[in-house]
């Protein structure tokens, strides 16, 4: 099962061209192909659908977890776009200007324009490599 298969993260937009705007003027981004009922971009080599739905911004867990290898330069970036960083205090997760560092990685968590949660992380070095060959050895 799957051997011959690739995955792709679905994101719901009440406003598709807004969502579209977004996906733009915060990240830098314009769809690789507008069929399937939305707007496809890619990110990282995974594929993010985003499509109108009633739905959208229901879900308030992390719906798109965006690896780094430099937070802090990434996190700047999204900041001077307009982006606002959540802020948690929590057992277990306590955030301090946005960001969560838990055995030497760290995180933070935003929402699109659509209200989905999308979260950025820097993992440690030897996990994000760790990461990159597990999908490389996965799909040879």
């Amino acid at each position: 099962m799957f051997e011959n298969s690739m995955t792709m993260a679905v994101l719901a937009a009440s406003d598709l061209e807004r969502a579209q705007r977004f996906w733009h003027d915060v990240f830098g981004l314009d769809p690789v192909s507008t069929d399937m009922g939305g707007a496809t971009y890619v990110v990282g080599g995974v594929g993010v659908l985003v499509y109108e739905s009633e739905f959208a911004g229901t879900n308030r867990a992390t719906a798109l977890a965006i690896m780094t290898d430099d937070l802090d330069r990434d996190m700047a970036e999204l900041r001077s776009k307009g982006v606002v960083f959540h802020d948690y205090d929590m057992p277990g997760l306590k955030t301090e200007n946005g960001v969560v560092e838990q055995e030497g990685e760290r995180g933070a968590w935003f929402d699109d324009s659509e209200g989905n949660i999308l979260s950025i992380a820097q993992p440690t070095a030897v996990s994000l490599d760790q990461a990159r060959e597990m999908l490389a050895a996965a799909s040879a």
